[in-house]
């Protein structure tokens, strides 16, 4: 059982090209299967975290791969669904521009306050959740994209990528917030000194 989440995040990243070539594959396989695959992904990602913390199975691989799959199933769904037109060119190319760059430096933020012994200050928070819940949904509509009945899937789906959007811009500004004193030399500045003085 421990090493189930491990499995389940590797099970992710295998899927993507699965969800590429049904996406590409056109008709039922990308409107049905591509939007199953990514639903079993999405599915995984809540799974392997409940079951991590449920049996105490996190590890390092894991607590390194899990992000890493999450960011490359969004990204690549997100580039392939701009690239299909299912949204106005400009505004798909907006969205996912500020979604991929917020996980680029987000990414970045963490490793760096890692390195100085700072990491918890950008841990994962409700907000950050939040905007993966959003992100989620918000994709699944958008790659299903067929009318049910009277619910237009499509349009739904543009305006969660938009709130996930700005979910994305406001929890990264808080992330930044909480950094910012290492970022502007204050807290390096206290480390430094406080090692001197050991």
């Amino acid at each position: 059982m421990a090493r189930l989440p491990n499995f389940l995040t590797i099970l992710r990243i295998v899927l993507v090209p699965v969800f590429v070539a049904l996406f590409y594959w056109g008709g039922p396989a990308r409107y049905l299967g591509a939007t199953a695959v990514f639903t079993l992904a999405a599915l995984t990602d809540w799974a392997d975290g409940f079951l991590a913390r449920r049996y105490q199975g996190v590890s390092p691989f894991g607590a390194f791969l899990d992000p890493v799959a999450d960011k490359l199933m969004v990204a690549t769904a997100l580039v392939l669904i701009t690239a299909a037109g299912e949204m106005p060119a400009l505004l798909a190319g907006i969205l996912t521009s500020i979604i991929v760059g917020r996980e680029i430096t987000v990414s970045a933020l963490r490793e760096w306050m890692a390195e100085i012994g700072q990491r918890k200050k950008v841990a994962v928070s409700w907000l950050g959740k939040g905007k993966a819940v959003m992100q989620m949904l918000s994709i699944i509509f958008l790659l299903y994209a067929q009318p049910i009945g009277w619910f237009p899937t499509g349009d739904v789906g543009i305006v969660l990528l938009v709130v996930a959007a700005a979910m994305t811009l406001w929890s990264m500004l808080a992330y930044l917030r909480a950094a910012w004193p290492s970022l502007s030399g204050s807290a390096v500045s206290t480390l430094d000194s406080d090692h001197h003085r050991r």
